[in-house]
């Protein structure tokens, strides 16, 4: 990654050109929270569509679900999230009662909190002598439960919350797929949605949020096979992270301490990511979680969430879980592709994007806007390759060399510019993003040649 680039960078140019920006930003903004202009839910589809192809579409052992936000509150109560192991060590400002996370704090002053207990933390935190941001002794330490809850009916009298995950929802459709599909152990069940957390401090863009989306496969595998089928999974990361366009000097694997792992997990993969300005940090995981979430499930609900092989008994399978955010996808696929570079003896930005991911695959000019017969041939033109490639982009603003410059910012492979030579010969002048080299082409043979991946 080039030293230049900066997560400042790339935030302005989410912002400048469409991608993202502050949520509620005209109310003064909400933190945690971001929305995504047209551009960036473009690129967010992007990489969702490629991830259900990747993982579900181009596989037969994969079957998708879309299991509903909210969810009865057993589902919790049986997957321990209402308890101690899902909330956040928090601390507060005795002065203002502003509240921090502690293992946050402790990181900021280059303090490792990892394997330490809240009291541990807190103990650490007076040690070093840390003040509050606002330089004020410290108050109370407690446990933040990170789950939102709502009520749910008219009368509000049923607890809900909003997910916190989508995995618990492909545990509790388990027998759902197993008596519709009748799959073939080992297999996977997949699915893309919204979770939710209330986070105590949300930070570094949309790395930490508090709505976000999650891809995530529970895969069911036997118990003695496990190790063959979390190896296979992993060959699986790495080559859905190449097809995202990530450099493999930018990944790393960090292999979860046996002393650190959850209390469900018997072996855990972070793949962390040189964010800029951050350093690496996790992209997404790779789990072993036993059968301890289905087993949960039975002793709570008393139904049989079982697999019966031709041959043998019934037994609880094991589960291998792969869980990937979208946003931090998202947000590594623009750091690893910003580019500074020159063209033509001009600096130019650049998102060398994966033309599949690119939220605009060609670009139509009229060399001249001013000209009647160039802007019809383009919208001719125009309107031919839009019915073939549907994000395709008409900009006529500017010069030719402003909307090139343009057009590399957003990612935008391919740009194509009508001239008075097409009205002679039919043929295009096409310009390629990452080399910049131009070509004359015929309309004819448009679509072939700026043909990508949809």
């Amino acid at each position: 990654m080039a030293e230049e680039v900066t997560m400042e960078k790339i935030v302005s140019l989410a912002k400048r050109r469409g991608f993202i920006f502050q949520g509620s930003e005209i109310y003064g903004g909400l933190a945690g929270t971001w929305d995504y202009g047209p551009l960036g839910v473009a690129l967010k589809n992007n990489i969702k569509n490629l991830w259900w192809k990747t993982f579900v579409e181009e596989r037969d052992d994969m079957y998708g679900v879309d299991a509903a936000i909210l969810m009865n509150e057993k589902v919790w109560e049986a997957s321990g999230h209402t308890g101690a192991g899902f909330a956040d060590p928090m601390i507060r400002d005795k002065k203002t009662g502003a509240q921090y996370r502690l293992d946050h704090l402790l990181e900021d002053n280059g303090i490792d909190p990892t394997g330490m207990n809240p009291a541990e933390m807190a103990k650490a935190v007076s040690e070093n002598g840390i003040k509050s941001p606002e330089g004020n002794e410290w108050g109370e330490t407690s446990l933040f439960n990170l789950m939102f809850e709502t009520k749910v009916g008219a009368q509000g009298d049923q607890r809900s919350y909003l997910r916190p995950e989508t995995a618990q929802g492909i545990f509790v459709n388990f027998k759902n797929v197993i008596d519709t599909m009748r799959p073939k152990l080992p297999f996977g069940i997949a699915q893309v949605g919204k979770a939710f957390r209330n986070e105590i401090a949300p930070r570094d863009f949309i790395f930490r949020t508090r709505e976000f989306e999650q891809m995530e496969i529970e895969y069911f595998v036997h118990p003695e096979k496990w190790e063959d089928d979390f190896e296979n999974l992993r060959e699986a990361v790495w080559e859905w992270l190449t097809r995202l366009g990530l450099s493999s000097d930018n990944i790393r694997e960090y292999e979860v301490p046996k002393d650190e792992l959850a209390h469900y997990s018997k072996r855990t993969i972070d793949f962390e990511y040189n964010y800029p300005g951050k350093g690496f940090d996790e992209l997404l995981g790779l789990a072993y979680r036993t059968d301890h979430d289905l087993v949960s499930h039975i002793k709570a609900s008393g139904e049989k969430l079982v697999y019966t092989p031709l041959e043998g008994e019934p037994f609880v399978p094991h589960v291998i879980e792969p869980s990937f955010g979208v946003e931090r996808a998202l947000m590594a696929a623009l750091a690893d592709a910003y580019t500074e570079d020159e063209m033509n003896g001009e600096k130019r930005t650049v998102l060398k994007l994966k033309p599949e991911l690119a939220p605009v695959k060609a670009a139509v000019f009229p060399l001249l806007k001013n000209k009647p017969e160039l802007v019809t041939k383009a919208r001719e033109v125009y309107t031919v390759l839009k019915k073939d490639i549907p994000h395709i982009l008409w900009d006529d603003n500017g010069n030719v060399g402003k909307r090139y410059r343009r057009q590399d910012e957003i990612g935008t492979p391919y740009c194509v510019t009508i001239d008075f030579d097409t009205l002679e010969d039919n043929t295009v002048t096409v310009r390629d993003r990452d080399t910049g080299e131009q070509k004359r082409v015929a309309t004819g043979a448009l679509t072939q040649v700026v043909q990508v991946v949809q």
